[in-house]
């Protein structure tokens, strides 16, 4: 990979209002990975629907403030939403269907920016409509061939199955997944009698990936190459609450690679970062 004073990373699929019990907060999972990219010095795409709403157009005027470029389409269905519970700082959610985000819709403004994306991040949560599935997919496989592909797992039951799961990691060159995310997939993929480092590097060279990120909440974190692994624990700091935690772990990681730093600096880079947007509220906030 090519180094970049300022690499071309995307992120498409879900934008919403996430709404937490106090009022609500801009997010999704691939916008947030895009909003940290462009904290992390990278020029960021974000690429996603929003409704002809009063919810859209706020979340529009958020994003123009925040200073990252888009390709956000208005359609026919409302702004997407999800409502937040907390419990001691660890969110759950309940995610509102046939949204805005469900509809995305592809066009030959994706083939100009695929053509020059350094990396691109989705998740599995957009993958569950057919348009925004097919959209997501097209555009992945016209980015250049040496771009990263980074799948952020990111399950929300009952929104996955064994075969999303499967299509998606196989488009993938960089999975990331959480530790309770690693459970399901080595109960998916008879993996229960490994260890959690055995089963990642089972995935690694199944599906060829160049890196593989697990993050374990409070606990540590560790990136796999295929050459070797980094572990870092996880800093303690007062934690308002971990929305956006793991995108903006994952937007540093990535925007550091793509800057010439080696896999344990770039480690680095995303811890430094997740902890310090756990001490501020909401996805998007400005931790420098």
């Amino acid at each position: 990979m090519k180094n970049k004073n300022y690499p071309v990373i995307v992120g498409i699929g879900e934008l919403l209002w996430d709404m937490f019990p106090a009022g609500k907060k801009a997010g999704g999972a691939p916008i947030n990975f895009a909003f940290h990219a462009s904290v992390s010095g990278a020029e960021s795409y974000a690429i996603s629907a929003i409704g002809n709403d009063d919810l859209g157009n706020e979340i529009m005027d958020l994003i123009d403030s925040i200073g990252i470029k888009y390709r956000i389409a208005k359609v026919d269905y409302p702004t997407g939403t999800v409502k937040v519970e907390l419990d001691q700082g660890i969110p759950t959610y309940t995610i509102t269907q046939e949204v805005a985000w469900d509809y995305i819709q592809f066009g030959e403004d994706l083939t100009k920016i695929a053509s020059i994306t350094d990396a691109v991040c989705y998740g599995t949560l957009a993958l569950r409509s057919k348009t925004s599935r097919h959209t997501i997919m097209k555009f992945i496989s016209q980015v250049p061939d040496e771009a990263y592909r980074i799948l952020d797992i990111n399950l929300r039951a009952p929104f996955y199955s064994f075969d999303l799961i499967k299509m998606s990691i196989q488009q993938c060159n960089i999975l990331k997944l959480n530790d309770d995310e690693l459970g399901i997939l080595k109960e998916m993929f008879s993996l229960k009698e490994m260890g959690d480092t055995e089963a990642c590097q089972w995935l690694m060279k199944t599906y060829k990936l160049k890196y593989l990120i697990l993050t374990a909440g409070a606990a540590f974190s560790m990136i796999f190459s295929p050459e070797k692994k980094s572990f870092i624990e996880t800093p303690r700091v007062d934690v308002v609450d971990t929305v956006g935690a793991g995108d903006s772990f994952t937007a540093a990681f990535i925007t550091s690679l793509l800057k010439g730093e080696v896999m344990e600096e770039a480690h680095n880079k995303a811890v430094e970062r997740a902890a310090a947007v756990c001490t501020v509220a909401g996805a998007w906030a400005v931790v420098l």
